[in-house]
């Protein structure tokens, strides 16, 4: 079994050599990255760190302010795109590929396939991006397959809601946000993504996407399922398009403002056919997780609310580690379908002046994010290279997070991609690249049982500390969120023993991330003393004297 680990790469920006980016710049000034910039030897540098999928943010076209006319490309009003580039949420086609990351515009389908071929050439896995929920206002299919309707054609725009519209309609009502929308005209108005369904959305709502309609009837809340909505069997046919493109995954995103029923519905038939794609959620409500995984068919769920904000909380506000423990507790039915991140294009960067300011203080969080369970871990472009995110790029500013918005450029990126040695020494990207082939290459990682020693060290406050076990193999991991060395006393307590089936007595041990070597004396409620550095973690692997 693999341990999933995942890179998120933003191909707008991940290759994009810039390094003159001047704020709110079009593509002629600053530049944008493409596809053809991943490289065969890029991709097995990632390999060589440890990933397994590489999921490509903003592949699919979506809303941007340039002109593609001349490619027979529809332009879209600058009044309802976020940002220059635009958001790769706003997706304006579902069958087309972004002609910002093709070299040569008319060949950017095949480009496309090209990169997937190339990425499996060099042994990993391709994930995408599929935006249920909302679309761009502009939505209109140029590449959509013949006999295939586009969304909304057909639509009774007389009806705020009928079962087979695929969009909902404010009859009588002309769009008008609160900050205005130039001579962008849309009659009747249509709901916004965010669930906001007045004509009148403002500047923090997503006024720049219409709401998807699954047969949902928001005044009353009645599901009209049966029959199955148009709008389910367009969507399913998207999905089946790209899985049929030789795609591994999708990262579903905003899931769970689409119905269950619907994921229900169409994962059992993607799987049918592909029963190799893994399909992933973007999900922040706990109590909807059983239903999203159990009946929806989800692969894997992203660990947000629960491990993520635990592991911010203890970074910078001074919670006690121990209350991780209560992360996985709340999570437990489910464990194996957590994906664990400790960065992507949504969060503030941990470089951050905004977060940990150096990425090095971040170092045990990432360790118990990547090693605490057997499900997926993922990183962020640049995130392994220190990324602050803190240039005002455009659209929102210097916020910590690098933009989605806008063409940029990533300095650290830039930096390392210059120097032609991409597995070349980076003190940080080291210390990544030891964690996360921990979770290629260590059984009690990746198939292993998880043992919270908490409850027996409750001397223990900036310091968590668990085991990982496996068929033999015993991996002892304590993280150390102080900002100085610790010297701990942990105890093992007799029903690790009896549970994991481990053997009392001497073990040779090594260290799996900085290497160090010693001999233990493995005792029931006996504690072991060890060293942990500052902001660091270890990982003690014993072996049978």
């Amino acid at each position: 079994m693999t341990k999933p680990v995942i890179y998120q790469l933003l191909p707008r920006l991940f290759g994009n050599m810039n390094s003159q980016c001047v704020r709110d710049g079009s593509i002629e000034q600053n530049g944008c990255g493409k596809m053809a910039d991943i490289t065969y030897d890029v991709l097995r540098s990632l390999v060589q760190l440890g990933v397994t999928h590489v999921w490509y943010t903003g592949v699919i076209r979506h809303a941007t302010q340039t002109d593609y006319s001349r490619h027979n490309i529809p332009r879209n009003n600058p009044h309802v795109v976020k940002g220059k580039a635009g958001s790769p949420y706003a997706i304006v086609d579902y069958y087309d590929v972004d002609p910002d990351l093709a070299i040569d515009v008319e060949r950017r389908q095949d480009e496309f396939d090209e990169l997937v071929m190339r990425t499996h050439q060099a042994g990993l896995n391709v994930i995408l991006d599929f935006v249920p929920n909302h679309v761009a206002r502009e939505y209109h299919s140029i590449a959509k397959p013949n006999g295939v309707s586009d969304l909304g054609e057909g639509d009774n725009l007389e009806m705020f809601f009928a079962p087979d519209n695929n969009f909902y309609y404010l009859t009588g009502q002309s769009f008008a946000p609160t900050m205005g929308c130039g001579d962008y005209c849309e009659y009747p108005a249509r709901a916004t993504g965010n669930d906001c369904f007045t004509a009148t959305p403002g500047k923090d709502d997503w006024y720049e996407t219409i709401k998807l309609n699954y047969g949902i009837d928001p005044w009353n809340g009645n599901h009209h399922f049966h029959p199955i909505p148009d709008t389910w069997h367009k969507m399913l046919h998207i999905i089946l398009y790209w899985a049929g493109r030789g795609i591994d995954g999708l990262r579903c995103d905003m899931a769970h403002m689409v119905p269950v029923e619907f994921w229900h519905w169409a994962i059992a038939q993607v799987k049918r056919q592909y029963p190799h794609l893994i399909f992933i959620a973007e999900i922040y409500d706990v109590a909807l997780y059983d239903s999203y995984i159990h009946y929806g068919g989800f692969d894997y769920l992203y660990d947000k609310v629960t491990l993520y904000d635990s592991l911010i909380n203890i970074l910078i506000n001074n919670h006690n580690a121990s209350e991780l423990s209560h992360c996985w507790q709340t999570v437990n039915p489910w464990r194996d379908h957590m994906l664990h991140f400790m960065e992507n294009h949504d969060e503030v960067r941990l470089a951050s002046a905004h977060l940990c300011d150096d990425p090095m203080i971040a170092r045990p969080a990432l360790v118990v994010s990547a090693t605490i369970d057997r499900g997926p871990m993922m990183v962020y472009n640049g995130q392994e290279l220190g990324e602050k995110g803190d240039e005002a790029e455009g659209y929102r500013g210097a916020d910590g997070r690098t933009t989605i918005f806008d063409y940029w450029s990533m300095s650290t990126m830039r930096q390392w991609l210059a120097k032609g040695k991409l597995n070349g020494r980076h003190r940080l990207r080291d210390y990544y690249k030891k964690v996360l082939r921990l979770c290629n290459q260590e059984l009690a990682i990746s198939q292993g049982e998880m043992f919270d020693l908490m409850y027996v060290n409750p001397q223990l406050d900036r310091q968590y500390a668990y085991l990982r076990y496996h068929d033999g193999e015993l991996l002892l991991i304590v993280a150390n969120f102080a900002h100085h060395e610790v010297t701990v006393e942990v105890n093992i307590p007799s029903h690790a023993f009896e549970h994991l089936h481990l053997t009392e007595g001497n073990h040779h041990a090594t260290e799996l991330l900085h290497g160090d070597k010693s001999q233990f004396r493995l005792v029931p409620d006996q504690a072991l003393s060890l060293t942990v550095g500052t902001n660091d973690a270890v990982a003690w692997k014993f072996f049978d004297k």
